[in-house]
């Protein structure tokens, strides 16, 4: 089952449990605000790399498309795209690959849920692109994409991104695809 691990520091709240590194690739989604980037260190290196390369680059700069960081171990996509409505997207999981969603501009809403092994497959891409869609998933939550904001998936959390808040948006984001081999200090 997915945790969910927010803090926000500007509200002097946190609500978090810290998980053990090596089973972050199995534990928790993790969501928070690029201000707050100093209320993460005890993140793994490969992903304050990520977070750290999200609070550093100006993305509005940037051309839509895919920029390697540590080579293909982690790089960077960037996206200019329309939100939908939720009937109109599908749940996705990866398995080589965790992702960290980050919203640069416009409002999205993002589905997360655990994995539970018995969705049905709508497409299994993972051989070509290491993505699979669902159908559908059952016990989804949501998290609200606003600019700064970001969110890790992990190989556990099943995820819906691209869905509209209340009308379909314009929108620029980013994801930054770490290698989860790379949480265990694994090579390939």
């Amino acid at each position: 089952m997915s945790t969910c691990i927010q803090v926000d520091m500007h509200k002097r709240q946190r609500t978090f449990r810290l998980p053990d590194a090596s089973k972050l690739k199995e534990e928790a989604m993790i969501f928070g605000n690029i201000r707050d980037y100093e209320s993460f260190a005890w993140l793994p290196e490969p992903l304050k790399i990520a977070v750290n390369h999200l609070r550093n680059t100006d993305f509005k700069a940037l051309e839509p498309q895919n920029y390697e960081l540590q080579g293909r171990d982690i790089y960077v996509q960037v996206f200019d795209m329309n939100t939908k409505p939720v009937a109109e997207t599908q749940p996705e999981v990866h398995v080589q690959y965790l992702d960290v969603h980050f919203s640069v501009e416009g409002k999205e809403k993002i589905g997360f849920a655990g994995e539970t092994g018995d969705n049905e497959v709508a497409k299994d891409l993972l051989a070509e692109r290491d993505l699979m869609f669902y159908t559908d998933t059952r016990n989804e939550s949501w998290v609200e994409m606003t600019p700064g904001s970001f969110a890790v998936f992990l190989p556990n959390d099943v995820h819906r991104p691209g869905c509209a808040l209340e009308s379909p948006a314009a929108i620029r984001k980013v994801v930054v695809k770490v290698r989860v081999s790379l949480l265990q200090g694994d090579r390939p």
